[in-house]
């Protein structure tokens, strides 16, 4: 395509913190110039990358406006159009090169008036964001609007802080998250665990709006994935099999925990001070001793503990629904074997998708998820300290990201100060542990924890609180709030943070046959399974 052909139009002015202006060439048509769009800038030095943020009508003369052609006067329509009336079009120039050189910087100063601005090419998209590779650092995502070229995400600098993926239900949000996670795993950047609430990314799972089914990690990765299940016969009908079978025991539950159940449980303060009243005389036991109770001898042992008689009551009544939790067992040993086979999983590089099946509520989901990622994120920092004093290669843990749905639940303002959740987002990449959260309701999220979050990968949202929640921390956010709203309901998302070098809308990529055939095992890159059984168990 020559130049002229790709000439969108002039800038007309500006400026750096408010961003340009462009006319649109009257050969163009406005309906052509889509929000989130990349376009490229020549200056006189400079080329500058930049996004269209928004589109606007004007006219040279009120008057025009107020006596108007009719629509049976087309020649005058034409002779008005792009003279007395035209497009003006706002740009937000995100990145700019020098023509001598191959490295983009930050924005520092704005192109001259008249300067042309044209579509962006496939090289000027290769290099800004980079093209995938045997050296396995990029990996595509999608392609800008109305270009097929692939956007690609530093996987490196993807996994060493929290990111999040957020949208309002049906925006596609789980498959974005499986797209990043096949991603990660076939460039063995990250070892993953993922809370998988509703099954949907170990086994196949039915195309959302669709009767046609998609794969899932388990079957694209038959090696690197392993499927852990709350629930085997759920797992076993949904025609896999699970690799482990996973125990919570009643003295591996802590206050914490509890705590993080107040909402669920109905729960209120002066119970959780019961709580430690017992854990002050019972210690890791105090649960079990708490559900071995009857309930006619509450008021003695209220009165041995100094607790509020009500309030032990309230407690003793509400945990009780702890024990009809199938996963649930009195014996410490299953549970410490889940937990260990989970540690040992992830040590050699083995990621697990733990499946909740029926046992999918808000209350197993927060439980089991707080759980385990506070014994392995207390594994992590022993590791952590101990490749810090021997500074050998070969002790530094394998970095690992947690994923989690329903993020707001874990880490609300009122939960993230208590949750380890809260936690690994505030300590960056300290000990190799970072997250993946994916929510419908970034608003719920606090703002500390939000602000910390490197990548963000947005589909569409119509709240404006779940929309400044996501800009929280960006500076210069007008133009991204027009493009965040402007998105199409599927298969559209902007992404912006520590990953791209700029913000980007993007068509996201088909998650099928062909994907699969890109990212799964092939023969050169498979592992060999007898050898991977061998590492594991010996």
């Amino acid at each position: 395509m020559t130049d002229d052909c790709r000439e969108l139009g002039l800038i007309t002015g500006g400026s750096l913190i408010e961003g340009l202006q462009m006319k649109l060439s009257p050969e163009r048509s406005i309906e052509e110039v889509k929000a989130g769009k990349f376009v490229v800038v020549y200056g006189l030095l400079h080329k500058f990358f930049s996004l269209i943020t928004d589109v606007r009508l004007d006219a040279s003369s009120t008057n025009i406006l107020v006596n108007p052609p009719s629509r049976e006067d087309e020649i005058l329509r034409q002779v008005l159009s792009g003279t007395s009336t035209y497009a003006t079009v706002e740009l937000k120039p995100m990145l700019m090169l020098t023509h001598k050189d191959d490295e983009p910087k930050p924005v520092k100063t704005i192109p001259p008036h008249f300067a042309p601005v044209l579509e962006a090419t496939e090289e000027d998209v290769g290099l800004v964001f980079g093209r995938e590779d045997k050296a396995r650092k990029f990996f595509s995502i999608g392609s800008p609007l109305d270009m097929d070229t692939p956007v690609c995400i530093n996987l490196d600098r993807f996994v060493e802080r929290s990111n999040g993926i957020f949208g309002k239900s049906g925006t596609g949000k789980t498959f974005l998250t499986r797209v990043m996670l096949a991603g990660i795993i076939k460039h063995g950047k990250a070892v993953n665990l993922i809370f998988d609430m509703h099954n949907e990314y170990g086994w196949g799972t039915r195309r959302e709006g669709g009767s046609e089914f998609v794969k899932g990690l388990k079957q694209l990765f038959p090696e690197r994935v392993s499927i852990f299940s709350l629930d085997p016969k759920s797992t076993r009908r949904r025609g896999a099999k699970p690799d482990v079978e996973v125990y919570i025991s009643l003295d591996q539950i802590e206050i914490e925990d509890i705590a993080l159940l107040q909402d669920e449980l109905q729960l209120n303060t002066t119970a959780i001070e019961s709580a430690f009243a017992i854990y002050r005389k019972y210690q890791d036991r105090w649960l079990t001793e708490l559900l071995s109770w009857k309930q006619e001898d509450l008021p003695e042992i209220a009165r041995e503990l100094g607790a509020h008689q009500q309030s032990l009551s309230a407690l003793y009544r509400k945990l009780n629904r702890l024990k009809t939790l199938p996963f649930i067992v009195d014996d410490s040993s299953q549970s410490e074997g889940t937990i260990k086979k989970i540690i040992n999983y992830l040590s050699r590089g083995i990621n697990i998708v733990l499946e909740f099946g029926k046992s999918n509520s808000s209350l197993s989901y927060l439980l089991v998820a707080n759980i385990i990622s506070r014994r392995i994120h207390d594994y992590y920092i022993e590791k952590t300290e101990e490749y810090f004093a021997t500074q050998n290669p070969a002790d530094q843990p394998r970095q690992l990201m947690i994923t989690i749905e329903e993020a707001h639940k874990f880490l609300n303002p009122q939960s993230a100060r208590q949750t380890i959740f809260g936690t690994i987002a505030r300590e960056l990449r300290k000990y190799f542990v970072t997250m993946m959260i994916v929510d419908q309701r970034p608003s719920g999220i606090d703002d500390e924890v939000i602000s910390q979050v490197g990548t963000r990968i947005t589909a569409l949202l119509n709240d404006e609180k779940d929309i400044q929640s996501v800009l929280t921390g960006v500076s210069n956010t007008s133009g991204l709030r027009s493009v965040l709203a402007s998105l199409d309901t599927k298969q559209q998302a902007l992404i912006l943070g520590h990953a791209v070098p700029m913000p980007v809308v993007v068509k996201t990529r088909e998650y099928g046959e062909e994907f699969y055939k890109e990212v799964s095992s092939t023969a050169g890159e498979k592992v060999d399974a007898a050898k991977s059984v061998e590492e594991l168990y010996g």
